[in-house]
């Protein structure tokens, strides 16, 4: 099971809706054209590490990341998730957390998660989930279902930018 959440975790890229080209006189170019793929808005890339910590020399400790092939429980992961865009408007990068992984932390100041498979949205410290007794608690890092980041438009402006968060295999 582990090794195909791998699967589906690495290499994934997904793609944001398409804006529509503007339309031309028609000539065969613009036929041409009208035929060829529409270019995305935002385009997002995704990998996985998993982090590990080495003896380096000098007694020292060094962090090594390596892709993420085969997991086992309590490995550590670092989820990148690569954006360009080709506008300035706002946008948001969502990602589903395998069931397999429990959410650790994210780099971002945008973060918001889910606890209940992406019907509401927030900060995790303001999130309740009903345990199996039926009893309201506060969210955990367990509990987290989706992950997402509301990218300004003054930020998508530079064309392309980098969001990482961890977690942990169950």
């Amino acid at each position: 099971m582990l090794k195909q959440t791998a699967r589906a975790m690495i290499g994934s890229i997904t793609m944001m809706p398409l804006v529509a080209l503007a339309a031309t006189a028609p000539t065969p170019l613009s036929i041409n054209r009208a035929l060829a793929p529409r270019p995305a808005r935002v385009r997002l890339a995704s990998d996985v590490f998993v982090e590990r910590f080495e003896s380096a020399p000098g007694g020292r400790m060094a962090r090594v990341l390596e892709r993420a092939e085969q997991l086992h429980p309590g490995d550590r992961l670092i989820f990148v998730v690569n954006w360009t865009s080709n506008e300035t408007g706002d946008f948001t990068v969502m990602n589903p957390l395998p069931h397999t992984v429990a959410f650790q932390s994210s780099t971002d100041a945008n973060e918001e998660v889910s606890v209940d498979g992406g019907r509401t949205w927030g900060p995790l410290p303001t999130l309740l989930v009903r345990d199996a007794g039926g009893i309201w608690r506060r969210a955990a890092p367990d509990d987290v279902t989706h992950v997402r980041w509301r990218v300004p438009g003054r930020r998508a402006a530079t064309g392309a930018g980098q969001i990482t968060y961890r977690g942990v295999v169950r």
